[in-house]
C-alpha cells in the first residue's frame, strides 16, 4: 500500500504550520511538487523547499516534480473545462505515484492553506481511488487558511452576531446579485470583481495580498474609497513578481440603530 499525505501549510508564513503538519512532514519519503507554467512559479516552489528545509527532519526524503496541466480559462463551458483539467491532473498524480513511490512508502503534497478549501488535490485522490486504485490510501492534515490569516491581520471577526458568512469566488461576485452580498469572503478573484460593488455606499472591504509573507499588503475601508487603490496594488504586485494571492472580506455595514 502507498500512502499519500495532504498537508496544509498555511497561507505563506512558515510559522503558521500546525504541529500535526510538521509531524506528518517528518514521516514522508517523497514530496510531490506540481509545477505550474507562468511567472512566479519559481518562488512558489522555492517556498515549499524552504518549508522542508525548516521543518522536515534529518530523515532522508526525496522531491519529485510533475507538470501541472494548464486549465482552459477562456472556455464558455466553465464546468466542463474544470472537469477536463481535473482528470488530466489526476493522471499526472497517478503517474508520480507509480514512478516515484515504492510499496509501503509515504508521499506528501504541501498544499497552500487547507486541503479542503479551494484545492483540487483532495478530489484528485478520491477520483484516483474511485477509478479502481486499491493500492493507494491518503490522509489529510488541515492547515491555517488565508481566510483565518486575513481576519487575524485585520483584527476583525469572521462572522457577526446573528449573521451567516459566505465563502465565495470572484466569478460569483462578478455575476451575482449585489444585494445578496452582506458578509462574504472572496477568494480566487483574478478580475478585481470587488470593483463591481464599489457603488454600494454601505460596503466595506478588508483586503489582503500575500498575507503571511514578506510581501504582505493590507488595505481596509469603505469599498468605494479604496477600490482603485487595491486595483493598483494588485497590478504592482503582478508586475513585480508575476502573481499575487489575494483574499478579501466584503461586509455591508449594519443600518444605524439596527
Amino acid at each position: 500500500m502507498k500512502t499519500i499525505y495532504l498537508i496544509g501549510i498555511g497561507p505563506g508564513d512558515p510559522d503558521a504550520l500546525t504541529l500535526a503538519a510538521i509531524k506528518a512532514m517528518r514521516r514522508v519519503d517523497v514530496f510531490f511538487v506540481l509545477e505550474k507554467e507562468g511567472e512566479g512559479k519559481d518562488s512558489l516552489i522555492r517556498f515549499r523547499r524552504e518549508i522542508l528545509e525548516r521543518h522536515a527532519s534529518d530523515r532522508p526524503y526525496r522531491i519529485a516534480t510533475g507538470a501541472s496541466p494548464k486549465r482552459d480559462r477562456e472556455s464558455a463551458d466553465y464546468a466542463g473545462a474544470v472537469e477536463d483539467w481535473r482528470k488530466r491532473r489526476t493522471q499526472v498524480i497517478a503517474d508520480l505515484i507509480d514512478t516515484e513511490m515504492a510499496d509501503g512508502e509515504i508521499g506528501g503534497f504541501l498544499l497552500w492553506g487547507d486541503p479542503a478549501l479551494y484545492d483540487g488535490t483532495l478530489q484528485n485522490l478520491h477520483d484516483l481511488i474511485a477509478d479502481g486504485r486499491d493500492d493507494v490510501t491518503f490522509e489529510v492534515f488541515p492547515g491555517i487558511t488565508c481566510v483565518q490569516a486575513l481576519t487575524a491581520r485585520h483584527k476583525v471577526t469572521l462572522n457577526r452576531v446573528g449573521e451567516s458568512i459566505t465563502i465565495t469566488t470572484g466569478r460569483q461576485i462578478e455575476t451575482g446579485d449585489p444585494a445578496a452580498v452582506t458578509n462574504s469572503v472572496v477568494m480566487l478573484d483574478s478580475r478585481d470583481a470587488f470593483r463591481r460593488l464599489a457603488d454600494q455606499p454601505d460596503m466595506d472591504i478588508f483586503w489582503g495580498g500575500d498575507v503571511g509573507t514578506p510581501d504582505e499588503v493590507l488595505i481596509a475601508g469603505p469599498l468605494g474609497d479604496v477600490a482603485e487603490r487595491i486595483s493598483r496594488t494588485i497590478q504592482d504586485q503582478r508586475a513585480r513578481k508575476g502573481w499575487v494571492m489575494d483574499t478579501y472580506l466584503l461586509r455591508r455595514r449594519a443600518p444605524k440603530g439596527g
